[in-house]
């Protein structure tokens, strides 16, 4: 007779949905072993399958740490083991996620973004001089590449040069004689590099050459 199907709703509730409900069903099943030595085998097998599973967890600080806190949390608390770690405690509340901070600045140019407007922003605090004309350069061929990330046809610079006035309420000016990077020119550097020649990599094999028998 065909097994019935069993479905999400009808499962136990899924502790950590990250290393998923094959990991919670051997970590389960673990815990349920006689032998002291049996289960912290098993245990440590479960581990090393959570490490591959989440190859990231490494880069973290006391990266094993939690990961057996992640395995006595998908067993209920009620996994038995010599861990090398102590086994936390289940009445501890667990840490809230902290919700990043977006900005919520109104942007006047969306194809700008809030980057380049804080760039200019910065560039005007500065007092005049060599670093101040610099940073309003680079703000300006910023801005002519970004614009044409959204727009290939041809931009006027003069257009940009109208842009940056406006973002930075009049405080930066380009000079009248200061000529914008080509588009063409910043076209190439946002275009992907090409593809290296594979035969330098890896050079054709010489065919052995077949003796004549005579």
């Amino acid at each position: 007779m065909a097994k019935a199907l069993e479905y999400n709703t009808e499962r136990p509730y899924l502790v950590n949905r990250e290393f998923g409900r094959n990991v919670q069903k051997l970590a389960e099943f673990i815990t349920t072993l006689p032998d002291p030595e049996t289960r912290l085998r098993n245990a440590e097998a479960l581990i090393r399958i959570m490490q591959i599973l989440v190859p990231s967890s490494k880069e973290d600080d006391n990266y094993l740490q939690k990961l057996w806190d992640h395995l006595h949390m998908i067993a209920h608390f009620e996994l038995d083991v010599q861990s090398p770690f102590p086994k936390p405690d289940p009445a501890k509340p667990k840490p809230k996620c902290v919700k990043p901070s977006y900005p919520r600045r109104q942007m006047r140019y969306g194809q700008y973004g809030n980057l380049i407007e804080r760039l200019i922003d910065y560039a005007a605090s500065l007092p005049e001089g060599p670093e101040r004309d610099y940073l309003t350069e680079l703000a300006a061929n910023f801005m002519k590449k970004s614009y044409l990330t959204w727009n290939k046809d041809t931009i006027n610079d003069d257009m940009i040069k109208v842009q940056l006035e406006q973002l930075s309420n009049g405080r930066l000016q380009l000079r009248d004689d200061h000529r914008l990077s080509s588009t063409r020119e910043l076209l190439l550097q946002t275009r992907n590099q090409p593809d290296h020649d594979s035969s330098e990599l890896f050079p054709p094999k010489k065919k052995k050459k077949k003796k004549k028998r005579r």
